[in-house]
C-alpha cells in the first residue's frame, strides 16, 4: 500500500516518543490539519467506552472544524485544502495507535487554538456579516453531517431551520451588492470568503448555536445592537 506522505509524517512523530527527537507537526497546513482531526478523533474516542457509538456533535464539529480551518487558510476559501485535510486524515487516523495522540494534542492546541472547546465565540456585530457568515457555516456543516446519514439528524434540522430563516436575508443583502440570485458564481465567492471568516470564530457547533440565538428559525431576528 502507498503511504500519504502525512501518514508517514505522523508515523514518524509516535516513534519519535522511544528518542530524544521532540515529536512535532507537518509545516504545511494540509498537513498538520488533518494530524489535528485525527488526533481529536483519537482522543474524543478514547473517552468513550462503548465505540459503537458516535462522538458527539460538538467532538464532531471539532474535528471537522480542522478542514475547515485549513481551507480558511485561504481568505476566498480553499476547499482544495479542506478536501485534503478530509483525505489526508482518513490514512493518518489508521497510524495512531493507544495513547499515540497524547505527545500531539498540546501542539494541535498551539497551532489551531480556535479549535480548542473553550476558545470564546464572538459573532461579528456589522449584521450583514453575521448573517452570511452563519449562512455559509450552516450550510458546510449540514453537507458534512449528512455524510454521517442520520446520526447528527437534530442537528442538521436545526441548522436548515436557521438556513431558511437567513435564506431571504442573504438575497436581499447579495442584491444590494448586485449580485443576482441567478449569479451563482457570484454568490459562491460571497459565502466562500464568508466561511473562511466563519470558520476562525471558533468551534463550529457553538458558533453555529450562538448564530441560532440571533437568527432563530422560529422567532424574530434579534440582530446586534
Amino acid at each position: 500500500m502507498r503511504n500519504h506522505p502525512a501518514f508517514a509524517t505522523v508515523v514518524a512523530l509516535l516513534l519519535s516518543s522511544c528518542s530524544s527527537g521532540p515529536p512535532a507537526l507537518p509545516e504545511d497546513i494540509v498537513g498538520s490539519a488533518a494530524t489535528c482531526a485525527a488526533v481529536t478523533a483519537s482522543q474524543a474516542r478514547s473517552a468513550i467506552t462503548d465505540l459503537s457509538k458516535p462522538l458527539s456533535i460538538d467532538k464532531q464539529s471539532q474535528v471537522i472544524h480542522y478542514a475547515l480551518l485549513a481551507g480558511a487558510a485561504d481568505p476566498k476559501f480553499s476547499r482544495d485544502n479542506a478536501n485534503g485535510v478530509v483525505k489526508q486524515m482518513q490514512a493518518i487516523a489508521g497510524g495512531i495507535e493507544d495513547d499515540g495522540w497524547k505527545p500531539l494534542a498540546p501542539l494541535c492546541k498551539t497551532a489551531f487554538p480556535e479549535a480548542d472547546p473553550a476558545h470564546a465565540v464572538t459573532l461579528p456585530a456589522a449584521p450583514e456579516d453575521a448573517q452570511i457568515q452563519c449562512y455559509a457555516l450552516g450550510d458546510f456543516m449540514v453537507r458534512a453531517l449528512s455524510a454521517y446519514n442520520e446520526t447528527y439528524r437534530d442537528a442538521v434540522v436545526e441548522y436548515n431551520g436557521m438556513l431558511g430563516k437567513l435564506e431571504p436575508l442573504l438575497k436581499e443583502q447579495l442584491g444590494k451588492k448586485g449580485i443576482a440570485a441567478e449569479d451563482h458564481a457570484g454568490k459562491s465567492a460571497e459565502k466562500s470568503k464568508a466561511l473562511a471568516a466563519a470558520a476562525k470564530l471558533g468551534p463550529p457547533s457553538k458558533t453555529l448555536n450562538a448564530c441560532m440565538k440571533l437568527f432563530p428559525s422560529d422567532g424574530e431576528v434579534k440582530l446586534p445592537t
